[in-house]
C-alpha cells in the first residue's frame, strides 16, 4: 500500500491561493460575466456581489468567513439552545 505524505495522503481538498478550487472557478466565471455586464450596461452590482463572494470564501486553516457566518447564524438564530440547571447542594 502506498502512502503519500502530501497533501494528507491525497485526501485533502484542492486549493488555489486562498480559495478552494470550486470557489476559485466560480469567482473567475462570475468576474468575467460581471465585467461584461459592466462594460455593456454600466451596472456594477454584479461586480460588487462577485467581490463580496470572493472575500467571504477566502479559506484560512480550512475555514472561510462564510462558514463562520453560517455557524454563528445556526448557533444564535436557527438552533434552539438547551440549558440544564443543576440543583444547588447545601452543606
Amino acid at each position: 500500500m502506498t502512502t503519500y505524505l502530501y497533501p494528507q495522503n491525497l485526501k485533502a481538498t484542492a486549493n488555489l491561493w486562498l480559495w478552494s478550487l470550486r470557489d476559485f472557478s466560480i469567482i473567475c466565471i462570475a468576474l468575467l460575466l460581471s465585467v461584461l455586464i459592466f462594460a455593456q450596461t454600466q451596472i456594477f452590482i454584479p461586480l460588487v456581489v462577485t467581490l463580496c463572494f470572493g472575500f467571504l470564501t477566502i479559506r484560512l486553516e480550512d475555514t472561510t468567513v462564510l462558514d463562520f457566518i453560517r455557524y454563528a447564524v445556526k448557533y444564535f438564530i436557527s438552533t434552539q439552545q438547551t440549558y440544564f440547571w443543576a440543583e444547588r447542594r447545601e452543606k
